[in-house]
């Protein structure tokens, strides 16, 4: 087969040489290790590996995906070869995520060349953000703004978390990967230092609330949301892996928290929500969410045509959320947003101008708070003599997150495909019912019925068939001619 690589690809299928597939094994490599470092969930990215790979012509690809190691196999027995590849590097910015997937929807088509694929890869991973660092860090100041909002609505409280999240903004801007193994740590100490501090001066409300809003981009929300439902899934060791990373993500948090907590000389009631005085109007909740969607787009440098989409996601999610606190109370409101936002982020994504679901389907994450929980629920746990009780409280809310997205991604597929599933329904006939009725043994002793046991053994038995695979048999001269061949 003629290989086409280094000419124009764009629009068209593209003919891979299935003789040197070593470069169709790094393409789906590194498609693996992007959608990887984009917190997608493990059941997607080999359902989308596979849908690459077909799209190449290979239906011979196996495929081994955990969230640190990525196998690809080409070929089988004597004739397949393995390719390996650590997925440990850091994670991907909105703006390479969009990327990806970009990249990703031409890979489906087989419209672009594998080596032009690996080119495309190396030059996401290598992209600066859109915008300079003061956006960047004002940015994550917004965000941290509109999230306060919605937890701790308080003209302190508001105050205090911009404070925070341009601090805590401009402090990401550092790229060591040593420091960013503690840096979680060392933010949470110093969040909560502040925090405790200000307490004792102003009616800032709960401590651990207006906590979560300057930590929101560390919590692991969204990493104990697809820890579940790749358990859901059947995706065990993933699952628990993720499931394990983020709880400990979250120890280290309250380890923070609590540290500073000691040092201040603060007492197990702060630890324990208060009653914030001089609340805001319950409308500034829909100015925290417009914050939010804004903060996004400028501190992870989402592209431009996100924020509508973002803030739509957002509003319903809050929605959602909002109406399961006042049904089924605070609890399973989670599932309820998470029930009304998975198919609008589905939804989003067919669109032709729309963006992937990763783009929207975070922030949402953040909104409904599940690693929020997780954390006050923790930090009270250890801190206070009330038990493990809230913290039991906080599993049930990501387990009911995970729910919501599992039951809302079920009603989504039924809706949007269920026209193409009936269409390709199909039961198959057991093999049982194709074969020729046996007639009755009565009818069998009548000469010249169908199957009479009168007739001759050569006239039941069936033809021979036309061509055989026999090894070929010695010819006149010690050569070796085909059967199948003779004429």
């Amino acid at each position: 087969m003629l290989s086409t690589r280094g000419s124009p690809t764009a629009g068209r299928a593209v003919m891979v040489d299935v003789h040197d597939d070593a470069m169709l094994r790094r393409f789906l490599l590194g498609l693996a290790e992007g959608m990887t470092a984009a917190q997608e969930s493990i059941d997607r990215i080999v359902d989308t590996m596979v849908t690459v790979s077909r799209a190449y012509g290979r239906d011979d690809v196996d495929l081994v995906v955990l969230p640190t190691v990525i196998i690809v196999q080409t070929g089988s027995g004597d004739t397949g070869h393995v390719a390996l590849r650590t997925a440990s590097g850091p994670q991907l910015r909105f703006d390479q995520i969009a990327a990806l997937y970009d990249l990703l929807e031409r890979a489906r088509r087989g419209a672009i060349d594998p080596a032009a694929g690996i080119d495309r890869l190396n030059e996401i991973g290598a992209m600066h953000p859109r915008h300079g660092w003061p956006l960047q860090v004002f940015g994550h100041a917004v965000l941290t703004t509109g999230l306060a909002l919605l937890l701790m609505p308080t003209w302190q409280g508001i105050m205090v978390a911009f404070g925070l999240g341009a601090l805590l903004g401009l402090a990401k801007l550092i790229r060591s990967p040593t420091l960013r193994l503690v840096f979680p740590v060392v933010a949470a100490f110093v969040s909560a230092v502040t925090v405790f501090l200000v307490a004792l001066v102003l009616p800032i409300g709960d401590p651990l609330l207006l906590l979560i809003a300057p930590l929101v981009t560390f919590l692991p929300g969204g990493l104990l949301t697809t820890a579940t439902m790749e358990l859901a899934a059947g995706q065990m060791i993933a699952g628990a892996s993720r499931l394990v990373t983020g709880l400990v993500q979250l120890g280290l948090l309250s380890f923070g928290i609590l540290a500073a907590g000691s040092i201040v000389g603060v007492g197990a009631s702060s630890y324990v929500p208060l009653d914030a005085a001089g609340r805001l109007p319950w409308w500034t909740a829909l100015a925290g969410v417009l914050l939010l969607a804004i903060g996004d787009v400028l501190h992870f440098s989402s592209p431009g045509r996100t924020f509508g989409w973002v803030l739509l996601a957002l509003v319903v999610a809050y929605a959602g959320q909002s109406v399961g606190a006042l049904v089924a109370g605070p609890t399973v409101s989670g599932f309820i947003g998470a029930l009304a936002m998975t198919p609008v982020v589905l939804w989003i994504a067919t669109l032709r101008r729309g963006v992937p679901t990763q783009l929207t389907f975070l922030p949402a994450f953040w909104l409904l708070v599940p690693g929020a929980a997780g954390l006050s629920g923790l930090t009270e746990a250890i801190g206070t003599s009330r038990g493990f009780d809230d913290f039991t409280e906080a599993l049930t809310s990501v387990m009911a997150i995970a729910l919501g997205v599992l039951i809302g991604t079920a009603l989504y597929r039924v809706v949007h495909h269920g026209a193409e599933e009936l269409a390709n329904f199909h039961i198959d006939v057991p093999s049982a019912l194709h074969e020729t009725e046996q007639p009755p043994f009565w009818a069998r002793l009548v000469p010249g019925t169908p199957r009479s046991i009168w007739q001759r053994a050569d006239h039941r038995a069936p033809p021979p068939p036309l061509a055989t695979h026999q090894p070929d048999a010695p010819g006149p001269r010690g050569g070796r001619t085909s059967r199948a061949g003779r004429s």
